[in-house]
């Protein structure tokens, strides 16, 4: 039997899509399988396919969901890259405590120079498509996609 009601989201594959006007509702548990997912540099909406093609190179679109993953405005990474850089001075601060307490009382400041000079250096590096990926779950969190978020393939 068919309600004359139409529906407020519907569902694509693995995840529902919000429709214009419909309202937000941040979902804790949500979010952080959203991370989770982001941290294992997986779709954050679906978890399904991997979106990178490379290390650094983030695909145009989910082939699982299709969701867009740059979100439509230019400096949209903005974010990412400043999460970056506070990830990777946090991994420096706490890095350069940890050697310090483990070499007191007398640290080795020649080998804590050059190691810190160097982990400031990869850190961002290392940390750049997990910054990307965190940050897209961070904004599907807050702003979940719209219709106009999806790709139509196939």
């Amino acid at each position: 039997m068919h309600t004359p009601q139409t529906p407020r989201t519907r569902t694509r594959r693995w995840r529902q899509v919000r429709l214009p006007g419909q309202p937000i509702e941040l979902d804790a548990t949500r979010a952080l399988r959203m991370v989770g997912r982001a941290v294992r540099r997986r779709c954050p909406s679906c978890g399904g396919q991997p979106i990178f093609e490379g290390y650094f190179r983030l695909r145009p679109y989910c082939r699982g969901c299709g969701l867009r993953l740059e979100r439509g405005e230019a400096d949209y990474f903005l974010g990412a890259y400043l999460l970056n850089l506070a990830a990777a001075e946090l991994v420096f601060a706490v890095g350069f405590l940890l050697l310090l307490l483990a070499t007191w009382p007398t640290p080795p400041w020649d080998m804590l120079e050059y190691v810190c000079a160097a982990g400031v250096v990869v850190a961002p590096i290392v940390l750049y498509p997990f910054s990307k990926t965190v940050w897209l779950a961070a904004d599907l969190a807050l702003r979940p996609p719209t219709a106009d978020d999806i790709e139509q393939h196939g």
